[in-house]
């Protein structure tokens, strides 16, 4: 574990721990308030991520600032990061041991940002935060409290670019979030 936001940056920049280094144009490790309530996590940079350095900022990313912007949630106050910190060849689902190589350094950031609040955006996330057995199907729009953390599984934006009638679902989830941030903050 890092202790302190020096420390991971540094273990990460010149990260080999697998192969998803190999085409890496940049690491994404995360953006936002480093004291942020409220954490959102994904499942790995796209190509536009690869190529700024910055998690969501490709259509997914656009569409979750639109969702922001509707709920009244500032990106800045917020803390948004992925499960992989390198983009998977051709945006696929990060294989198990790319994740499991990953997860020390995402451990570290819930440590250094002490959220009470985390979203969880896809299966991924869900998968390797809470366990295998969860499923995003059945535990969405769900509210799950481990250790003091409050977790909410919701779709990926990425999957309401693919399936429109996601969206009701997922503003559904998110108002949940703001009031349950309303609530604890």
């Amino acid at each position: 574990m890092y202790q302190d936001w020096e420390e991971l940056e540094n273990g990460i920049q010149n990260c080999q721990k697998c192969k998803l280094c190999e085409r890496r144009q940049h690491i994404v490790l995360g953006e936002g308030n480093k004291e942020a309530k409220l954490m959102f996590i994904g499942e790995g940079p796209g190509a536009d991520e690869d190529a700024q350095g910055i998690p969501f900022v490709g259509k997914a990313g656009k569409l979750m600032n639109k969702a922001f912007q509707g709920l009244g949630i500032d990106r800045s106050t917020i803390y948004i990061t992925n499960i992989v910190k390198c983009r998977p060849p051709a945006n696929r689902v990060p294989e198990e041991e790319e994740a499991v190589a990953c997860l020390d350094y995402l451990r570290s950031q819930v440590m250094l940002v002490k959220p009470n609040i985390i979203v969880l955006l896809g299966s991924t996330a869900l998968k390797n935060i809470l366990g295998k057995e969860y499923g995003i199907t059945a535990c969405r729009g769900n509210w799950i409290e481990q250790k003091g953390i409050w977790y909410m599984p919701t779709w990926h934006p990425a999957a309401l670019l693919r399936d429109e009638n996601k969206k009701v679902e997922f503003w559904k989830d998110l108002k949940e979030v703001t009031k349950k941030y309303q609530e604890l903050n």
